[in-house]
């Protein structure tokens, strides 16, 4: 599953707000930042407006603001707020499933278990957690994405 870049800049707007608590963070730190269009950024800031995460101040000195605490922002409530289609495969939207294997597949459950599970492991993380310092945890996975990249046969 690869998330959007809606969802990406997103993530990355409320970070940068979170590592930044005493001040207001500006549209046009956050494009320079990370290389991203006003334009764009606007209308992110805007829904995050909307879903009460972020405060916004408009004029001369505004700006914006986490308008709840980062330990009270769940990374999978994010994650659901912003993308648009979790359909994995065809047979996830009965209205377009034309598969001839839907009635006796089982792969469906499998995908479906498997979002569930993604899911669940984003909302055991908060903004919180993914903005401070903090010493890996004792067991804790470092992931390789070069190692989970298919090789070529």
């Amino acid at each position: 599953m690869r998330l959007t870049d809606y969802t990406d800049y997103t993530l990355r707007v409320l970070m940068f707000c979170a590592m930044h608590p005493e001040r207001s963070v500006t549209i046009a730190e956050l494009a320079n930042t990370h290389a991203v269009s006003k334009n764009h950024l606007m209308k992110i800031v805007n829904d995050l407006a909307r879903q009460g995460l972020l405060q916004t101040t408009r004029g001369r000195g505004g700006g914006l603001r986490l308008l709840k605490a980062a330990a009270d922002i769940r990374i999978g409530d994010v994650v659901r707020q912003t993308e648009t289609d979790f359909r994995l495969v065809e047979c996830f939207d009965k209205a377009h499933d034309t598969c001839t294997l839907t009635p006796n597949c089982q792969l469906k459950q499998v995908f479906g278990d498997a979002l569930q599970s993604y899911l669940s492991e984003l909302d055991k993380v908060t903004l919180a957690d993914v903005t401070r310092a903090r010493p890996a945890a004792a067991g804790g996975v470092r992931v390789n994405i070069k190692a989970l990249q298919k090789k070529p046969v």
